[in-house]
């Protein structure tokens, strides 16, 4: 089941919706409100709605009448709660948008949401995206990477530890037992024509495709 949770960041942020085809969508506050002004009417939504008015979050739980709001005050984030729920309606490949743009903060709190469910679960495909870039995490072992003509550049950086037995085949500038120490920028912008291997011996890979304008 292919997932979209929608969070309410900037509009010039978000990508084209019609990328995804069968999808089911979870709105996050006032990311719902985008998803209804699309005409998505989403399966679940989340959120302490701090930043929906009166009026909307009364339509919302006219929509879902068990719909109550989370306390403000909470230590999980409204991303969070998404990405819970996400994975308690069966998702296994699971897109965050709306969550770029705007304040960096939120951008790294979602980033390390992300991050902490994709290593609680393994078997589910996490990923955030804008209408520019994809970010995604791999960890320890071999993972298949397609070219994407959205994507023309692609990206990788150590998250949480330093990346060792680093191998990039297929791409334009390959990669043989390299060690990526925390805080390096040395790998950034390569670029793929076709199918590509990255192969992780140690640590967790954030691996970023992104596009110009």
């Amino acid at each position: 089941m292919k997932i979209v949770i929608t969070a309410g960041g900037p509009a010039a942020e978000l990508p084209d919706f019609s990328l995804w085809e069968d999808v089911s969508y979870v709105g996050v506050d006032a990311g719902c409100m985008t998803l209804l002004e699309k005409g998505v009417h989403p399966v679940a939504v989340v959120g302490d709605f701090d930043s929906v008015s009166d009026a909307e979050y009364e339509h919302l739980r006219g929509m879902f009448p068990d719909l109550e709001k989370v306390s403000a005050e909470k230590d999980e984030t409204d991303t969070e709660l998404a990405l819970q729920k996400a994975v308690e309606l069966g998702g296994n490949h699971i897109t965050v948008i709306g969550v770029t743009g705007g304040r960096l903060d939120h951008y790294m709190s979602a980033l390390h949401a992300v991050y902490n469910y994709q290593e609680r679960y393994s078997d589910v495909a996490f990923e955030i995206v804008n209408y520019r870039n994809r970010l995604r995490f791999l960890s320890i072992g071999e993972h298949q990477v397609g070219s994407d003509p959205a994507y023309k550049y692609i990206s990788f950086y150590p998250f949480s530890e330093a990346i060792e037995g680093f191998h990039l085949k297929g791409f334009k500038y390959e990669v043989v037992d390299e060690t990526i120490p925390f805080g390096s920028t040395r790998f950034v912008s390569n670029e793929l024509d076709g199918e590509g291997m990255v192969v992780i011996g140690r640590g967790n890979c954030l691996m970023i495709e992104s596009s110009d304008i």
